[in-house]
């Protein structure tokens, strides 16, 4: 078996191709270089989050979330991203100061403030159920909702449909992997209490049944790509999820080369490509749609970006589908076959609905030429970067 991509190489890519995409932001004009240079470095924090997420406490990752809500609060000129921006407060702010209040319940129950230890004090019950069972869902909310699973799963498509190209990636895949760390840590030795690890159990069980089916749920009514892409990066937190239902206190994606920092790059890589792709593709009116520019003049390129849409689906043969199966075979080892079936219904919906949109964007031969038109070459650099490591991504996943 070969090694482990490194981690800088998939960080470069997602960097560079986040470069290459500011190159066809035509609001970039009369920026500056200041306001460019301070861009990249609020850019490269969020990169470092995908590709090290365990490294994220939840200090850091209240960082992350406001990091994220800068970056789109920045230019007050751009109604979207202010828009996106106060979606973003509130919505992170809550969460985070819920979950903060479940945490200090905890501390004060135990009576002591490191999550490790606590399920050792908690598991001699001189705390009361309601007290300890409240805290801990208080505290395991925040990890829920930056992971961006359904119900709270419009602040993902609103960030593609409403931010930058070269933004909208990073701004929505750092908070997801800052999540699922939320999760881990909260989460770490929980299995030396019993009662603990079953409630929590439960409850992720509950939250991932919804997160999935609502999100394919969503998916299927919805004719944006650009949202479309964003639900598909919170079906990926869904899967999160779903794999600590199964097993709380085991860290999601421990069958995959590399765990949860595979996972995080991989959304980063899949989101960048596909969040790109779905701005040449055209909103599903229902009619026969004439093949978008992209695909007509160069389906080369075309093919690379339907790599990483089909990836964030779990089409077979990409690597997004070693994920979806990690998942599936976790749960069916675990005895969760209700959840698993939701699996299956999400991973159905999600491989119809992006092989649907690439369907509609090749379109049917009618005999017109080309069009004149073509798409800037940053397009196709960012493309080829992205598909060429997530090819990487599967080769080194693939087993042998």
């Amino acid at each position: 078996m070969i090694a482990t991509l490194p981690p800088a190489i998939p960080l470069a890519s997602v960097l560079g191709a986040a470069l290459l995409l500011r190159q066809l932001d035509r609001r970039r004009e009369g920026e500056g270089l200041p306001g460019a240079a301070l861009v990249w470095i609020s850019l490269l924090p969020l990169a470092l989050v995908t590709a090290a997420p365990m490294s994220v406490g939840p200090a850091r990752g209240a960082l992350v979330a406001a990091l994220a809500v800068a970056l789109l609060a920045r230019d007050r000129q751009d109604v979207g991203q202010s828009e996106c921006a106060l979606k973003l407060t509130w919505v992170f702010g809550a969460a985070l100061a819920l979950s903060w209040a479940g945490d200090s319940l905890l501390a004060i129950a135990a009576g002591t403030a490191v999550p490790a230890e606590q399920w050792n004090v908690l598991s001699l019950q001189l705390d009361p159920y309601g007290l300890w069972a409240g805290a801990l869902a208080l505290a395991l909310l925040a990890g829920a909702v930056l992971l961006g699973g359904a119900p709270f799963h419009f602040w993902l498509a609103d960030v593609f449909h409403g931010s930058r190209p070269h933004l909208a990636p990073l701004v929505v895949a750092a908070p997801q992997a800052a999540g699922a760390a939320w999760l881990a840590q909260r989460l770490a030795g929980i299995d030396g209490f019993p009662d603990g690890e079953a409630f929590a159990g439960g409850l992720l069980s509950l939250a991932a049944a919804v997160a999935l089916v609502g999100g394919a749920a969503t998916l299927a009514t919805q004719r944006r790509p650009e949202r479309r892409v964003g639900t598909l990066a919170s079906l990926q937190g869904a899967l999160v999820l779903a794999a600590y239902a199964a097993d709380p206190g085991l860290t999601p994606f421990a069958e995959v080369r590399g765990g949860l920092a595979a996972w995080a790059t991989h959304l980063a890589l899949a989101l960048t490509a596909a969040g790109a792709l779905a701005r040449f593709l055209s909103v599903e009116s229902g009619a026969d749609d004439p093949p978008v520019v992209l695909f007509r003049r160069h389906p080369a390129s075309a093919a690379l970006g339907a790599f990483a849409l089909l990836s964030l689906a779990g089409a077979p043969f990409t690597p997004g589908m070693f994920l979806w199966l990690a998942v599936g075979r976790r749960l069916a080892a675990t005895g969760h076959p209700g959840l698993l079936l939701a699996v299956a219904l999400a991973w159905l919906v999600s491989f119809s609905v992006a092989t649907g949109e690439l369907r509609r964007a090749f379109g049917s031969p009618d005999g017109r030429p080309a069009p004149a038109r073509g798409v800037p070459w940053p397009a196709h650099a960012a493309f080829a970067v992205c598909a060429a490591c997530l090819a990487a991504l599967a080769w080194s996943w693939w087993p042998r």
